[in-house]
């Protein structure tokens, strides 16, 4: 990644995370902020500060950061523009393995059950799409298997809200289908951010191969790349990842698609260099869509799911129109 643009995306999510810290129902200023979130000033703010926003930010920033890096290298193992995470079902079906896990009472018995519910759910998603349509490549075949995965976890998570058991595991199980990061706490961050991290470790791993994939498949291989392992890395990695995002927050759309899409430009259009800069730029993006969803309707605050949908998907629609201007 290009310094310039790794020195302009640092500094974005820098202003972007000290913002999400000041901006809500309740407006504090920066220099306010920053002294709460020492341990100074009125006790009042740190509690709004250190208790409130500062898991808030967190999580959306690993969140962001994990759904534009599986986006990205989705994106490089299928070699197609429109794959992402929540378009091959993935965000679907990991919000499916959470509901089923609290419908179930194990997320109340065992508490890593949710996190490992939103993971097998991911891990089952993306698989199936990849072997259905994965290794074509072809954009028609990986938009009706991610439609119908994504359909049939839905239709399943609406069963469960169907016969939910009293009226509060129906708003629970409407919580993860719109996605949201209102009430967080630092215990969903502990719980999430480990899974997100091995992620992405698995993900980052496989750049070099993803590198060597754009020449094809074959010549990847002929340069040593065991395309096997680069794909049963990167469909672990993403879920893991998703997974692990989408049982602390719901189902959180588009930024694996716009994302690497804004960015791809400005770094050559390789890869490698595209992988962090995609997890800068989502972590970035989710950041002003939290505080977007915080400012839009304060009295009754926006999902953060609904608003990444109502961005992302006149962005789908252009990139199927730009692909159809313009064939590759």
């Amino acid at each position: 990644m290009k310094p310039g643009l790794a020195i302009g995306l640092g500094l974005a999510l820098v202003g972007a995370f000290l913002a999400s810290l000041t901006l809500g129902a309740a407006s504090i200023a920066p220099a306010d902020a920053l002294s709460a979130l020492f341990g100074a000033g009125d006790a009042t703010l740190r509690i709004i500060v250190i208790e409130v926003r500062l898991p808030r930010a967190l999580l959306a920033l690993l969140i962001g950061a994990t759904l534009g890096l599986s986006g990205a290298a989705l994106q490089g193992l299928l070699r197609n523009p429109l794959a992402e995470p929540g378009l091959i079902g993935a965000s679907a079906a990991a919000a499916l393995g959470a509901v089923l896990v609290f419908y179930s009472g194990l997320a109340a018995m065992f508490v890593w059950a949710l996190p490992l519910g939103g993971i097998l759910g991911a891990l089952a998603a993306v698989g199936l799409v990849w072997l259905l349509a994965g290794r074509s490549g072809d954009s028609l075949s990986l938009i009706l298997a991610g439609v119908a995965v994504a359909s049939l976890a839905g239709a399943l998570t609406a069963l469960a809200l169907n016969f939910a058991p009293n009226p509060f595991a129906a708003s629970e199980i409407m919580f993860w289908m719109m996605g949201s990061l209102a009430d967080r706490s630092f215990e969903h961050v502990w719980l999430a951010a480990p899974f997100m991290a091995a992620g992405a470790w698995l993900i980052l791993r496989q750049a070099p191969a993803l590198d060597a994939l754009t020449l094809g498949p074959d010549t990847a291989r002929t340069l040593g790349f065991d395309m096997g392992r680069t794909a049963r890395g990167i469909v672990l990695g993403v879920a893991l990842g998703v997974g692990a995002a989408t049982a602390v927050a719901g189902a959180i759309g588009f930024v694996g698609l716009v994302t690497p899409h804004l960015l791809r430009p400005l770094v050559g259009y390789r890869p490698r260099p595209l992988l962090l800069a995609s997890a800068l730029g989502g972590a970035v993006l989710t950041l002003f869509a939290d505080i977007g969803a915080r400012l839009a309707a304060p009295a009754e605050e926006l999902k953060l799911g609904v608003l990444t949908a109502l961005v992302g998907a006149p962005f789908f629609l252009y990139l199927i129109y730009s692909q159809r201007r313009n064939p590759q």
